[in-house]
């Protein structure tokens, strides 16, 4: 298969810091909690991108499992990330304002044994494309500003 682009939108909503995301006509209501300075409609980005990492593990797991002869009966991913916010909110010299760790779970329920399991565990990291864009300082590259 050739390179495929995805795309998305993000909206300022007249509402605090809310914000609703589209992508191929579904949409995503964002926003901070009250003590960050929002009004609380939504999980955040950096949430976002945890639920983003986690939802992708699932996927690869239950679209895989089945051809590495993996009977899957439940699967949770847990994500976690640690943020130092005086990095987004006070701009702290030498302090990022994205997250310094993500880690994450993969909790599986199947009579598969544990060392077919963790090598299936492996096949699924190799294979996650948000694991591997936050894994491998994928570049971001920011257009031109467009004044409307």
């Amino acid at each position: 298969m050739a390179l495929v682009t995805f795309k998305a939108v993000s909206r300022k909503l007249p509402t605090g810091l809310a914000v609703e995301n589209e992508s191929r006509g579904f949409k995503i209501i964002m926003d901070e909690p009250a003590e960050l300075g929002g009004t609380d409609l939504g999980m955040n980005p950096v949430e976002a991108l945890l639920t983003a990492l986690g939802s992708c593990l699932v996927i690869v797991v239950s679209a895989f499992a089945p051809a590495h002869g993996i009977k899957v009966e439940d699967l949770v991913v847990e994500t976690e990330g640690d943020l130092d916010t005086d990095g987004f909110l006070k701009g702290k010299e030498g302090v990022r304002p994205g997250y310094q760790n993500v880690r994450f779970t993969i909790r599986f329920q199947s009579d598969a044994s544990e060392e077919k399991l963790r090598e299936f565990k492996k096949f699924v990291e190799s294979r996650c494309p948000v694991s591997d864009t936050l894994m491998n300082g994928t570049t971001v590259i920011a257009n031109d500003l467009v004044i409307a």
